[in-house]
């Protein structure tokens, strides 16, 4: 796969955001996490904490910088700072920008370490003024900028020397990809009504297909847990449907690619955790040089 890196310009991310989302083009990932904030449990704060212990390979982050790049519900940049780190938190969505705000208002009112902006990871002028970071932390988000490749150039350049760097990427399955890349493109050009039925359509056959496994398997608590439980990452499930669903602009990349395109810059691949399919792969990196 030949993989091409632009010059990075700057942007103004509010006015782009407008148009893309008038156009189609773009999810509001902020108006889903924005409801998701209302059920957010103490519980889900203490799984966040605990899925970044866990691939980070670390009992804290005392003293250390952490910059969530796409923040989203705000929720990771909040786990960040109760486990001790000074945050530097943004995204390109401003209604993620006012979750994190919002995380930061509940939790820790006019705290001099957690700062947030509206800002965009293609913007090189910005993303070069940062740092350095001890941690830099972008889940489940460069796959969504429209210009993936760029932005995961982008990401590393804040990472401090000895530093980890912690993405979650959509694995690339071929036409499975592409057959929810349209799927996703339909969700964000339909009229707003219909797009909670379009949602319910889509997800529909997979619910069916995970609740007859449950009956199947004699266990049929264990769809009730899909829906009740909180999700690895603190999320819920409902939530991370209609993200799935609506999750656009949408690229993909197989585990080697990223592996690769890291390594070329400097970094050492210390944990890798691969997707069942269409998921995220996660991987932790450590800069080197």
């Amino acid at each position: 796969m030949e993989i091409t890196i632009t010059e990075g310009v700057s942007h103004d991310p509010a006015q782009e955001h407008i148009e893309e989302v008038r156009q189609g083009k773009r999810f509001e990932f902020g108006k889903n996490w924005s409801k998701f904030l209302n059920h957010l449990s103490e519980e889900q704060i203490n799984t966040a904490e605990g899925s970044l212990r866990s691939m980070l390979e670390l009992p804290d982050l005392a003293g250390m910088r952490f910059l969530d790049a796409g923040s989203g519900s705000g929720l990771f940049s909040l786990a960040a700072r109760r486990m001790g780190a000074n945050v530097h938190s943004f995204d390109y969505d401003p209604q993620s920008v006012a979750c994190t705000k919002e995380l930061r208002r509940r939790y820790s009112v006019n705290d001099s370490q957690w700062r947030i902006e509206q800002q965009s990871v293609l913007d090189r002028g910005y993303m070069s003024s940062l740092g350095p970071f001890d941690v830099v932390y972008s889940w489940g988000v460069l796959h969504h900028t429209g210009a993936m490749w760029q932005a995961l150039e982008e990401v590393h350049r804040p990472v401090a020397k000895g530093g980890l760097l912690f993405i979650a990427i959509y694995n690339d399955t071929g036409t499975q990809s592409a057959r929810w890349r349209r799927i996703k493109q339909i969700y964000n050009t339909l009229p707003r009504p219909l797009r909670i039925p379009y949602s319910f359509a889509i997800a529909l056959p997979f619910e069916i297909k995970a609740m007859l496994r449950s009956l199947a398997s004699g266990d049929p608590s264990g769809y009730i847990k899909r829906w009740t439980e909180k999700r690895d990452r603190g999320m819920s499930h409902w939530h991370d449907v209609v993200d799935w669903i609506g999750g656009y602009p949408y690229e993909v990349a197989k585990a080697e690619e990223i592996f690769e395109f890291y390594k070329a810059r400097g970094f050492a691949l210390r944990r890798l955790k691969c997707a069942n399919g269409l998921g995220c792969n996660e991987f932790v990196f450590k800069k080197e040089i």
